[in-house]
């Protein structure tokens, strides 16, 4: 069965590590041009995304971007009759491979854009890369965390290192509010 030629990860994190509020939203802090920039020349290569289902009803669709939702609302895998390229994918009814095979992208890499649940599968699963940005001046307590571990002595950093990525050398994509990106690889 056919895989994806690499696995990139994109997500900007608070402080504390969190993508989200503790309502589940993205705060305006962490919307920050120049990483909403780099996320969308990475997107502009892939061969395809995927993501959480809450993800993609929150998000408006690119109706020609092949993509893969994550959900347990099927068994395994079914088309979403209303997007005809993307596919809702059960990672516990059917592997990566599957659903890869059953998208029929062109060849490439593939995106992951979140949530929590879905970049905490990919690391069992394997990134080849995870681009993290940080936002220093803004904390999230009761927020949703990049990966369920995360907690006050367990970094996203960590996490990442603990499966084996390394971080590569520090990027600042906005020196006024302090925004760093720094890219883990295998």
């Amino acid at each position: 069965m056919a895989r994806p030629s690499r696995i990139e990860a994109y997500a900007i994190v608070s402080a504390d590590g969190m993508l989200a509020d503790a309502q589940g939203q993205i705060p305006a802090a962490l919307k920050v041009e120049a990483d909403q920039q780099f996320f969308h020349r990475g997107l502009a290569r892939e061969a395809a995304v995927v993501h959480g289902r809450h993800s993609y009803e929150s998000d408006p669709i690119d109706l020609n971007r092949p993509r893969l939702i994550a959900t347990r609302t099927v068994a395994a895998i079914a088309r979403d009759p209303a997007w005809p390229k993307a596919l809702w994918w059960n990672p516990r009814g059917a592997p990566l491979e599957e659903a890869w095979t059953a998208l029929a992208p062109p060849p490439g890499v593939l995106a992951v854009i979140g949530g929590p649940d879905v970049y905490e599968l990919f690391l069992d699963i394997g990134y080849d890369a995870f681009h993290l940005s940080r936002v220093p001046d803004i904390r999230l307590p009761g927020g949703r965390p990049v990966f369920p571990e995360i907690g006050p002595n367990r970094s996203p950093e960590d996490v990442l290192a603990g499966h084996g990525l390394k971080p590569g050398p520090q990027q600042v994509l906005d020196a006024a509010a302090g925004v760093t990106l720094v890219s883990f690889e295998r």
